[in-house]
């Protein structure tokens, strides 16, 4: 099986099926976990499923990527209130190792309503193309992290970002360089600060890339998940989910 196929028929015997014995059968024994209310080991998943199906969740998977070793979800959670909320959207991430999932990390954040521009967090583009573009999208991609989200230095955003067109997912920016613009002109007003200063991930996979990092937001400490589409050598998509980094987790290995 591919890596998408290992990871996929994990999830879904986890979160679909509830099928604990088909899931031990995917599961490295030990599964290192990232999700900080989770504590690490695959026997701590599979002794979860039983309330993951009494619960009655539902998952509904929106783009799946993968590199090398790593696979990217975007997913929406239903009837997550064992989770924490009715609905999440979530990116997971999934490290395959010997056949099986080894390693995860997660973002997971309550969607808002339909951003300025009426795009949800996870309608858009779905088709993986340009396989070929992946290593220059990617390149592309990290120096837009590294200079722009990193370096604070947006003085030639163009290089990256599409004039033309840039569609938005975040809840709170409107399309377009002028959306992003108006958006973070607005944070600075109320003094909120957004910094990003680690990206340890980053999955490229023709047309899209992953990237997690990890910052501040208003000087607490943050994960940001983002998903880019690139098109023609330029950004032209976005979707995130974002979520503070609590201090105390059910394991010690740390949101990253």
């Amino acid at each position: 099986m591919s890596t998408k196929e290992i990871v996929i028929n994990a999830v879904t015997a986890i979160f679909t099926n509830f099928d604990p014995d088909a899931a031990q059968q995917l599961l490295a024994e030990n599964y290192i976990q990232h999700n900080p209310a989770v504590p690490t080991g695959a026997a701590a998943i599979l002794g979860f499923i039983p309330a993951l199906q009494e619960s009655g969740l539902k998952t509904e998977t929106h783009r799946v990527i993968a590199e090398g070793d790593l696979v990217v979800l975007h997913n929406t959670y239903h009837n997550a209130q064992v989770f924490g909320a009715e609905t999440l959207v979530g990116f997971d991430v999934f490290r395959v190792e010997d056949g099986k999932v080894a390693e995860h990390w997660d973002n997971l954040q309550v969607p808002g309503e339909p951003n300025p521009s009426g795009h949800t967090m996870t309608d858009g583009a779905t088709e993986v193309s340009d396989p070929d573009k992946a290593a220059d999208n990617k390149a592309l991609v990290t120096d837009f992290v590294e200079t722009v989200l990193k370096g604070g230095d947006a003085s030639n955003i163009t290089d990256f970002i599409s004039a033309e067109t840039y569609i938005q997912h975040n809840p709170a920016i409107a399309d377009g360089l002028d959306g992003l613009g108006s958006a973070l002109a607005a944070m600075a007003e109320n003094g909120i600060t957004m910094v990003y200063t680690d990206t340890p991930i980053v999955v490229a996979e023709g047309n899209f890339v992953f990237t997690a990092s990890e910052g501040t937001l208003g000087g607490a400490p943050t994960a940001f998940f983002d998903l880019f589409r690139v098109e023609d050598g330029k950004i032209v998509e976005h979707w995130d989910t974002i979520s503070e980094i609590p201090s105390e987790m059910a394991h010690d290995n740390g949101k990253f």
